[in-house]
């Protein structure tokens, strides 16, 4: 009984000071692109943007593009991030700068609007959670509804034909690693992105502007195939086998995008988090993402109910930040 009554005081007072303490601190904005089948409004994506915003002192905005779920299946990305660029563009909070965070294929966007926006506020850092960076393999895990009908039924035409580009989304980042030629030839987006097949040295200046990199992937990752690919590592061409790592691949040997020279600067950060796809524990959004949300470093210690407090028994919690249909 001594012990426990000890404990209990110990927790309280642990949380009396803390919440005593706060540290002032300015934090750039930061805006979130959520994933596949998602949507701002979905309580995973809003709890996680709020939690961060409160965290940090930063203010959090997680940017919708048009309908959200809908067309994140079936929004070619050229257009997405097109739109994507003209939003931020107008947000006078984002005028000196800001952050991105980009959830699976929100990534992508992220990766859009720091590539090809013209005139748009600088990034500073850009945090990556479980993005397809190097490509997928096969479309994610989708199920038996209308969408996943629409989208087998487009799979059928061929994933590289203009019309399934045109109107498949996840289509504009599927590589194909036995089907080189007709991906260089075919997909609209991901050869654009990654520098593939024309060397713009204007989208490479661009990326490697960045503060940071950090490019968080997930152990237990099912949907990203291969998980490796958060990392921007991949398969050979020409073969299913091995999964190359980031710096054995063509893109980082031959500097496409500029990775090796921002990885050689320090400024990309290679981390695992312990879940499945995009299900991350408070934690881990602590240390893994919330220190380059503020400047120079400071952290705000802020109360908050969802901290697990020790030997308080409860299991820690986790946001989960995928849905599927």
């Amino acid at each position: 009984m001594a012990l426990k009554s000890f404990l209990m005081i110990f927790t309280s007072l642990t949380i009396v000071t803390f919440t005593s303490i706060s540290t002032s601190t300015y934090a750039l904005p930061f805006v979130v692109f959520h994933g596949i089948s998602d949507k701002c409004s979905n309580e995973g994506v809003t709890q996680f943007t709020e939690l961060l915003s409160m965290w940090s002192g930063s203010q959090g905005y997680c940017i919708e593009i048009g309908n959200g779920a809908w067309d994140s299946w079936f929004m070619p990305f050229l257009k997405q991030t097109a739109i994507a660029c003209e939003k931020v563009k107008k947000m006078s909070e984002l005028r000196e700068g800001y952050n991105i965070i980009g959830l699976s294929q929100g990534t992508m966007v992220g990766r859009g609007i720091l590539e090809f926006c013209d005139g748009g506020p600088p990034v500073r850092n850009l945090i990556s959670l479980a993005g397809p960076h190097a490509g997928i393999a096969s479309i994610p895990f989708c199920g038996s509804t209308l969408v996943c009908i629409l989208v087998d039924f487009l799979l059928e035409l061929a994933v590289y034909s203009n019309f399934v580009q045109e109107h498949l989304a996840p289509a504009n980042y599927i590589k194909i690693p036995i089907d080189i030629d007709d991906y260089g030839k075919g997909c609209k987006f991901l050869p654009k992105l990654n520098n593939e097949i024309h060397r713009n040295s204007t989208y490479k200046k661009r990326f490697t502007s960045l503060q940071n990199l950090v490019l968080v992937m997930f152990e237990k990752d099912e949907i990203l195939v291969p998980r490796e690919t958060s990392w921007f590592g991949y398969y050979p061409d020409g073969s299913w086998s091995p999964v190359l790592p980031a710096q054995e691949t063509t893109l980082y040997t031959e500097d496409w995008i500029g990775l090796k020279a921002l990885d050689e600067a320090g400024k990309v950060n290679f981390i695992k988090a312990s879940g499945s796809h995009l299900e991350i524990t408070y934690s881990e959004m602590k240390e893994y993402i919330l220190p380059y949300l503020v400047e120079n470093g400071q952290l705000r210690i802020i109360p908050d109910s969802y901290h697990v407090w020790p030997f308080s028994g409860f299991k820690e919690a986790t946001i989960k930040l995928y849905t599927s249909n």
